[in-house]
């Protein structure tokens, strides 16, 4: 007996069919010891089931839900180990490699986006910023500031009177010295009557359906900017999608009627490379807090994304040197106008 079953637990699985407990069908380590698919019935013939594709052992431990969770998210086991890297220092070849076909090595362009655009909101969202209260102080007019901007108007204007007098006195014409003072004085007719009514009651001087319409929104945010940046801040997560539609023609003008290269091969350079930078920013916001090193950290936000640009061009486009800078000077300012763009349309949408 103690002969023959070890060999007819080798030959049947007799084994791993002993060690499942029968109240909870699992083996002592927590794994699932079936023969068959427990999805669809099919008998197994390997790690997965050649049927329906769901994987032969169920794991129904508690460690298990953070594997899935994150495979489920990022596909860890592996993938997000060979994508990072080449993300940050190989992404011509990353997305190159990507449009290739070369998918099961790689986390997906629209996975990883947005993972790295919610861990930036993430990110941003827990940190004070000094930006935006830079921003809120400048769209809130003081009382010593509107008194300062006054005096200096002040100044202005009893200095070009002191030199329309001189003209005057040389009989010399004063047509342009009168209209900059006319021009002076209007400026300090509104700055008093900003001090004395608040920035939402300035008059608009234009009868057009249109720009009464921006200037009411612009009173609005004005009113209160902090409503308006944060509605920016929440709209930014959810329109960033946006960036990669707007971004497409800036691509595909740096190559007008190349077959080569068709619009999905752009979309999958422009979701890398945004997802690039968002990680990038998320770093160097994190990097911003840090004492030693924080006053450097600007330089990054300059010098790092046309040189990631470049590397993405070089590599994805098989480029020269040379066509590649262009390129990437092209794509730059192409690529700060789009963001404007973007800005100013989420800045609209906060300000309705």
């Amino acid at each position: 007996m103690n002969i023959v079953e070890p060999i007819a637990d080798a030959l049947t699985g007799g084994i791993a069919a002993r060690a499942v407990e029968p109240e909870t069908g699992l083996d002592p380590t927590g794994h699932t010891a079936e023969q068959s698919c427990l999805n669809c019935g099919t008998a197994l013939a390997g790690e997965f089931c050649h049927a329906c594709g769901q994987r032969g052992h169920v794991h129904r431990t508690l460690g298990s839900l953070g594997h899935d969770l994150l495979h489920g998210v990022f596909h860890f086991e592996g993938k997000i180990w060979h994508t990072l890297p080449m993300l940050a220092w190989r992404p011509g070849e990353l997305t190159r490699r990507y449009v290739a076909g070369e998918r099961a090595r790689f986390v997906s362009p629209l996975a990883i986006f947005l993972f790295s655009v919610f861990l930036l909101a993430t990110v941003l969202a827990s940190m004070p910023s000094a930006l935006i209260s830079d921003i809120t102080d400048g769209l809130i007019a003081s009382p010593q500031k509107i008194e300062e901007a006054e005096r200096k108007l002040g100044e202005k204007i009893v200095k070009r009177q002191q030199e329309r007098s001189a003209m005057i006195a040389k009989g010399e014409p004063t047509t342009v010295v009168d209209r900059d003072i006319a021009k002076l004085e209007d400026e300090r007719a509104d700055l008093t009557r900003l001090s004395k009514d608040g920035p939402v009651k300035v008059v608009t001087k234009t009868n057009s359906p249109v720009n009464s319409w921006l200037d009411e929104r612009w009173r609005a945010a004005k009113a209160n900017p902090q409503l308006l940046l944060y509605k920016v801040k929440t709209s930014a997560y959810k329109y960033s999608w946006v960036l990669i539609p707007l971004s497409l023609p800036l691509l595909w003008l740096l190559f007008p009627f190349n077959r080569r290269f068709s619009l999905y091969d752009h979309a999958i350079f422009i979701i890398y490379s945004l997802s690039f930078m968002s990680l990038l920013t998320v770093v160097l916001a994190v990097l911003a807090h840090v004492p030693a090193i924080g006053n450097a950290v600007g330089f990054g936000f300059f010098l790092i994304p046309p040189w990631h640009m470049y590397r993405q061009l070089r590599g994805a486009y098989s480029l020269g040197r040379a066509a590649a800078l262009i390129r990437t000077a092209l794509l730059t300012f192409g690529a700060f106008m789009v963001g404007v763009f973007w800005v100013f349309g989420l800045m609209l949408l906060g300000a309705l």
